[in-house]
């Protein structure tokens, strides 16, 4: 079957979703229209690239698409939506739309369904992405047929550069803290107000204060690395952010 192309309607499919009030349905002609929306598939939802890589880049960079008219970025798989809903939670993945197409209709209509039954998976989605804007596609990025799960367009920084070539990508961002640290605060403030998103870990916990020591020479909180850089603690972390304000 030949797949769906640039210029053409996204395929018309209602996908039921399980909410924390029962259950819904999306619409795929209602959730399209008049709005932009970038979109990725996968072969499924705990599979390791899609966990690693595809679906937790494309939900740290969903403010960038923001940033760049995208009013949402949305995940397809062949998965029911309790398979998607526990997928989203365990990657803390709660900025990106689960479109579930557990019956492959919506896939199979856009000529990605793939047979992977050598895996044990059955019928699942082609790894691709692309921009629909009110209902049409702009772009695709389609992985090649190859043998294995090649992963080479459809991650979240092609579509962003697709969108502004120019476009800086944020540096992963992680903070090492403790419970009831003021200037753990402080630094989370700091971030916050820069629109920079981080992560956590707290010491004391799988992390000591001398592993803590040993990756960043020192055992107070917080240390703050951001793109593989130490950059300190809060204060260091202050002026790091007015040295690179310009």
């Amino acid at each position: 079957m030949s797949h769906v192309k640039e210029g053409q309607q996204v395929p018309h499919v209602v996908m039921p979703v399980r909410t924390d009030d029962g259950w819904d349905r999306i619409d795929t002609r209602d959730f399209f229209k008049g709005r932009t929306v970038v979109v990725f598939a996968l072969p499924g939802a705990f599979t390791p690239t899609c966990s690693s890589s595809h679906l937790p880049r494309y939900n740290e960079l969903v403010d960038e698409f923001a940033r760049r008219g995208v009013d949402a970025v949305a995940c397809v798989s062949v998965n029911d939506t309790f398979v998607m809903n526990a997928w989203a939670r365990s990657l803390k993945a709660d900025r990106v739309v689960m479109l579930p197409d557990g019956t492959g209709s919506f896939t199979e209509q856009m000529g990605m369904l793939v047979d992977k039954s050598y895996l044990g998976f059955g019928k699942r989605s082609r790894r691709y992405s692309m921009l629909v804007r009110d209902g049409v596609i702009e772009k695709m990025f389609v992985e090649p047929d190859v043998e294995g799960d090649p992963f080479t367009v459809s991650d979240a920084d092609t579509m962003l550069r697709y969108l502004d070539p120019d476009a800086k990508l944020p540096e992963p961002v992680l903070m090492f803290v403790k419970p009831g640290c003021p200037f753990c605060r402080k630094a989370a403030d700091l971030l916050t107000a820069e629109g920079m998103r981080f992560e956590t870990i707290e010491v004391g916990g799988a992390v000591t204060p001398s592993g803590l020591r040993a990756v960043s020479g020192a055992a107070s909180t917080p240390q703050i690395f951001v793109g593989g850089k130490h950059i300190g603690g809060a204060d260091d972390l202050e002026q790091w952010l007015s040295a690179n304000r310009g």
